[in-house]
């Protein structure tokens, strides 16, 4: 829910949904599943033009057929105001443009063609043209994207005091995530989906930022509490870093909320664990992108392909113990099951847990009867099969995550004993 006279920044990767999203927001799009509501509406029940006396969607660039003026083009955004079939600007609709020149600071180049002027002044004209919309909602899509540093500061400091001054609901996809750190409230990062939302403080965590966008970085404070940097370590940190870094012993096997509670209670342990593989959109894929150290990614609603099941293989070399949390199995994640007996039955330790009915209904996990493995089966009896598989090669049963803490605790200082660190990776 994003919230009147708000200011929120999209972050993610190419390809993560932040355009989509702009798209979906503006009425561009229609959502497959669900409802867009604005001021409590359907967007659709609104109609094209009402909304769009509501809603200015900024593009990351627009190139126009015809040498227009500056003031002509600021004057389009009038349109959704016009009577149909060309009508008349009005006196009220001059002054509207005039006071949105004057508000971006166009007003010396209201004269000068527009394909003509440099991109920072492009991107002012812009926006002058969605503020003669008078909208209550502002949308921008890159809006600091081919400007130098200049106009990027420039742009975004007009959308704040815009902001400020009108009380403009404000969403913007961004790249640079310094400047979504400086300008933006309110974050929301994207990977095929929302994966965290919150104050940049909160979002910017290295270990998600690294996970998200697949590369290592260090996020630090300016001038106190004003600003967060975000910047790649340097080389002498990465080395250090990599030597550092305890690696984690524990995997955890879940899906649809199965291991929230136990991945919290790791965490909060200070046990380092694996989790996967998980797919995106997944409740417990977006909670271990917070928490583990390092998690397995599936596509969407694609069943495990050969490839991430070659990473589980590789993280279960390397481990000294595995959890497996009561999700339900099919045809998609079994695999994850055999790889599970095959690992309980080279001796090494297995953790099954049962839930409570009281944990279960502080889970985001929705079974009635975790401990019986039926009620998951959605493989025609094939995951029971393997389960019976699993305990009868000494897999350990427990009814509580306190007590699969307890019995991770043990189980370390037993491996930590009989096998090496790396007894498992060849």
């Amino acid at each position: 829910c994003i919230h009147e006279s708000e200011m929120v920044g999209l972050l993610g990767p190419n390809g993560s949904g932040k355009t989509t999203l702009l798209r979906l927001l503006s009425g561009v799009l229609q959502p497959q599943q669900g409802q867009i509501l604005l001021m409590g509406r359907d967007l659709r029940a609104w109609g094209r033009r009402s909304s769009a006396r509501r809603i200015a969607l900024v593009p990351q660039e627009l190139h126009m057929p015809f040498a227009f003026t500056v003031e002509h083009m600021v004057s389009l955004g009038r349109t959704p105001f016009l009577k149909p079939f060309l009508g008349a600007r009005t006196q009220h609709d001059r002054q509207i443009v005039e006071e949105a020149i004057e508000a971006t600071g166009i007003a010396p180049l209201a004269g000068n063609i527009f394909n003509e002027l440099s991109g920072g002044e492009r991107q002012r004209v812009m926006i002058a043209m969605a503020l003669a919309q008078q909208p209550a909602v502002l949308l921008l899509d890159e809006p600091t994207s081919h400007l130098d540093i200049k106009y990027q500061i420039e742009t975004l400091e007009l959308v704040q005091k815009l902001h400020s001054q009108r009380g403009v609901t404000v969403v913007a996809a961004l790249h640079d995530l310094n400047l979504a750190a400086r300008y933006f409230p309110r974050l929301l990062l994207f990977q095929r989906g929302i994966v965290a939302d919150g104050a940049p403080t909160e979002v910017l965590e290295p270990g998600l930022l690294s996970r998200v966008y697949g590369i290592r970085v260090q996020v630090g404070i300016l001038r106190g509490a004003e600003h967060l940097s975000i910047l790649p370590p340097d080389n002498r940190e990465k080395i250090a870093a990599e030597e550092d870094r305890p690696q984690p012993q524990v995997h955890v096997i879940a899906g649809g909320g199965s291991g929230a509670l136990l991945m919290r209670a790791l965490a909060d342990e200070r046990i380092l664990f694996v989790a996967g593989a998980l797919n995106i959109g997944d409740s417990d894929h977006t909670l271990a992108l917070r928490l583990a150290t390092d998690v397995i990614t599936e596509q969407p609603y694609a069943p495990i392909s050969s490839s991430t099941l070659e990473q589980v293989r590789k993280s279960l070399r390397q481990i000294r113990l595995l959890i497996l949390c009561p999700t339900p199995f099919g045809p998609g994640n079994l695999p994850l099951l055999r790889e599970a007996v095959q690992f309980a039955q080279s001796s090494r330790p297995v953790v099954l847990l049962t839930m409570s009915e009281n944990e279960a209904l502080c889970s985001d996990h929705d079974e009635s009867d975790d401990s019986s493995m039926t009620t998951r089966d959605y493989t025609g009896g094939e995951a029971t099969r393997l389960m019976r598989e699993l305990i009868q090669a000494g897999a350990i049963e427990a009814k509580s995550v306190g007590e699969v803490i307890e019995i991770v605790k043990k189980q370390m200082v037993i491996a930590a004993r009989t096998f090496p660190p790396d007894s498992f990776s060849s």
